[in-house]
């Protein structure tokens, strides 16, 4: 998953309101949510080549949710799934923070990543491999993409932007928040990240949805959490 935006305690009526976008390779096998059949308490979708997930919800409330970090100057680490991390979370019974501080520690193992887990009833925290802690969220509104929490990639702040505009409204339309993530518009080139990928690549990953030959948006995701 390449972009998240999401409300945390901002909206009268919900404690959490998540929109986003899974950019993959297409030939690369993936199921969408659903409840798992050995774990029917988790609805998540699930990566069918490493068998984890990039983002699910328990009935109890567990959520958890993972982007990469992009950064081609680091050494490849394909061996440990960074979809388990999120797994393993909405599988245990973990405090969250103790789960956040343990997966930090053992973040080295790891290709760069970004996890978001809690319950949005209570308690939201944020870590990264790229980050020297981790950070207990705010309520407000955020962004993720393949940089650091709140990082402004223009995609990042359009994604907040347009959540903001339609949160200011009582009523809350799922429909609006998918045709949100279906943003195709490209960042004005002084506008984008450079994670050494080249220019040309980065104008392609700069739309909220992408679509490119062999690699693009696989897949939207609209959770709401309300305060009942």
């Amino acid at each position: 998953m390449c972009l998240i935006v999401f409300s945390y305690k901002k909206h009268p009526q919900f404690n959490l309101i998540f929109a986003a976008n899974r950019d993959e390779f297409y030939e690369r096998p993936s199921r969408p949510a659903q409840f798992w059949e050995d774990h029917p308490y988790i609805l998540a979708g699930k990566d069918l080549k490493s068998g984890g997930t990039w983002m699910g919800i328990t009935k109890s409330g567990r959520f958890a949710a993972i982007t990469n970090f992009r950064d081609l100057s680091e050494p490849d680490k394909q061996d440990t799934s960074r979809g388990h991390l999120a797994l393993d979370f909405l599988k245990s019974s973990a405090d969250p923070e103790e789960f956040a501080r343990d997966i930090h520690q053992k973040g080295s193992s790891y290709n760069g990543f970004n996890l978001i887990v809690g319950n949005p009833s209570d308690r939201l925290f944020y870590v990264s491999n790229q980050k020297e802690d981790i950070a207990k969220i705010q309520p407000g509104i955020h962004g993720l993409s393949n940089g650091l929490l709140d990082t402004p990639w223009p995609k990042v702040r359009e994604g907040k932007e347009g959540l903001r505009r339609l949160i200011e409204h009582d009523h809350l339309n799922p429909a609006d928040l998918f045709e949100l993530l279906r943003n195709e518009h490209r960042a004005n080139d002084a506008e984008l990240p450079d994670t050494g990928v080249g220019l040309e690549l980065e104008r392609e990953l700069s739309p909220m949805f992408i679509r490119t030959k062999n690699y693009g948006t696989r897949n939207s995701t609209v959770v709401t959490v309300d305060k009942d």
